[in-house]
């Protein structure tokens, strides 16, 4: 099972999908981890951006072969960065994508805070929300608060159809 977990900085995304790859047992592949391992002077740049994507397409493929369940966490903003890995899946059991939104004022705050990962801060989190092109597919909405995990946890496996334990 591949699944896409996507949204802007501060969504609250990550420590989601954290925690749903432990609930799932998947893998999971975080782009601000690779990107950090990846470069030791981030830019963002378009190309950095690319050869980040890129790698975890590789990750992705990987798991895919060895059969084994991936949680992918990136904005995936863009349909330029969704396409590749939609393309691969088409005739392999497709993906499952979550998107996870939380309130301006919760992603303000929560931006303020330091993040072992990301360096995204609230300047990112508007410039990323405004060339952010939804995701037109089917696909499940979770609205992140600061005291909801069980319950999108509870969804999400609701959604994937996971063992609920």
């Amino acid at each position: 099972m591949v699944v896409i977990v996507f949204g802007l900085p501060g969504s609250g995304k990550s420590y989601f999908a954290s925690k749903l790859a432990k609930k799932i047992k998947a893998d999971y592949v975080n782009s601000d981890r690779i990107r950090k391992k990846m470069f030791k002077k981030r830019t963002y740049s378009k190309e950095e951006k690319e050869a980040v994507y890129h790698k975890m397409l590789d990750m992705m493929k990987e798991d895919v072969n060895q059969n084994r369940n991936v949680i992918l966490d990136a904005t995936f903003h863009t349909k330029e960065t969704r396409q590749p890995f939609m393309k691969e899946m088409e005739r392999k059991g497709g993906i499952y994508f979550i998107e996870i939104t939380a309130a301006e004022n919760i992603t303000r705050e929560r931006l303020k805070r330091e993040r072992p990962y990301s360096e995204a801060d609230f300047k990112v989190y508007k410039i990323i929300s405004s060339k952010n092109e939804p995701l037109m597919e089917p696909h499940l909405v979770l609205n992140s608060t600061n005291n909801n995990i069980k319950e999108m946890l509870e969804k999400a496996c609701d959604y994937l159809k996971c063992k609920n334990d």
